[in-house]
């Protein structure tokens, strides 16, 4: 395989956990749990001693309990998870001619062309031993020609280890692979290419796109496209956006409060699924209201770490009650979710209501493949 790209995908490893331990170095070596103690809330980050027992992330804080009863459960910190993140980005940029922040504790680097200087292999161990040094926290890191085969290199490292997979040694080390290793194959399309016999990556990688295409539609033909090793995708260049924000001025003045608290769910909700699709989270909310002599009030506040319609718009209501405690009718609503930092696979970090976040998702997938007025919540007031 002729290769002329180098990409590495940097992982911390068991991010919240490790930060937990930076804290509180009582729990190194002890299994931790983060995600509250509320058998209603689910696993945010695990560490590898409760990962034995079968406890995963996402899973039900009660399913967590059950399987590692010994386990020590924390709320967790999110403004540290959030300092942390940033000392890895900044010293990750302060050496990257070409970088992408993918999540909380990811990154992938383009090292294109680097190794005609000092070897891309050399940078990303230096990266590597630069980042436990100055922040104390473990983290892999894979190396290979494409983003994908970047991140199975990563968790095959892992823990706090680092793997370098070069053009011609990419079938080798796809191949035997359980096909379960492949990102975006969960469990349900592990079972279905299972009954089909295809168990390794390898198998998949030789699999007629036709039949492919009949059993599993398009969303096969991109997992057998990865199988390869094709991944053409590029490291996007990472920018950070403070907020995000939306307006609304009405055709009339409006005084009805039930129909400004409607207005305002609405306006949430486009701008939550904005968050969701960046993988982000706001952890601050701020209202604003204009009265027709174009008079502007604005009050904000500092919220829990969250994309979830339903934990923000309490806050969104309350400072609404404060600005406009009257029937004065204003002319323009306007709401910013600001603080972002990027999130996991988890719509809310610390959500106790796990079953809102799986609604979540289904209305993202509906949203994302028809378009975001395809799906809308119904009114609460």
């Amino acid at each position: 395989m002729k290769n002329d790209r180098y990409i590495a995908h940097f992982d911390l490893d068991s991010f919240f956990v490790s930060v937990e331990r930076l804290l509180d170095p009582k729990l190194i070596g002890q299994p931790v749990i983060v995600g509250g103690s509320s058998d209603r809330g689910v696993v945010s980050a695990c560490s590898y001693e409760t990962r034995v027992f079968g406890v995963r992330s996402a899973m039900p804080i009660a399913t967590a309990r059950k399987l590692c009863p010994q386990a020590i459960f924390i709320n967790g910190h999110m403004s540290e998870y959030g300092k942390y993140s940033r000392m890895v980005t900044d010293i990750i940029a302060a050496r990257a001619p070409l970088f992408e922040k993918a999540s909380i504790d990811e990154h992938y680097v383009d090292l294109t062309g680097m190794d005609q200087f000092f070897g891309c292999l050399e940078w990303a161990k230096t990266t590597r031993q630069i980042v436990i040094k100055e922040t104390g926290l473990p983290i892999s890191f894979g190396l290979s020609v494409n983003k994908t085969i970047a991140k199975i290199a990563t968790d095959e490292a892992k823990p706090n280890g680092e793997l370098f997979i070069p053009a011609e040694k990419v079938r080798e080390f796809l191949d035997p692979l359980p096909i379960e290793k492949m990102p975006f194959v969960g469990k349900k399309l592990a079972a279905q290419l299972y009954i089909l016999g295809i168990t390794t990556i390898g198998k998949m990688a030789t699999c007629d796109p036709r039949m492919i295409k009949k059993e599993l539609g398009d969303n096969g033909l991109f997992i057998l496209e990865r199988a390869k090793g094709i991944d053409n995708n590029p490291v996007e260049p990472y920018h950070e956006r403070k907020s995000i924000s939306t307006e609304h001025t009405f055709e009339q003045d409006i005084s009805d409060h039930t129909y400004l608290k409607n207005i305002v769910s609405e306006m949430l909700e486009g701008l939550c699924f904005q968050l969701r699709k960046k993988n982000k989270m706001t952890a601050c909310v701020t209202v604003k209201i204009k009265y027709p002599n174009f008079e502007v009030h604005s009050q904000q506040r500092t919220i829990q770490l969250t994309s979830s319609d339903h934990m923000i718009l309490p806050h969104i209501h309350e400072l609404l009650d404060q600005i406009h405690p009257t029937a004065k009718p204003i002319r323009l609503i306007g709401i910013r979710l600001s603080h972002l930092d990027y999130g996991m696979e988890q719509i809310s970090l610390f959500d106790k209501t796990p079953e809102k976040v799986k609604l979540y998702q289904a209305m993202d997938k509906i949203k994302m493949k028809f378009g975001e007025a395809a799906l809308k919540k119904g009114n609460t007031y």
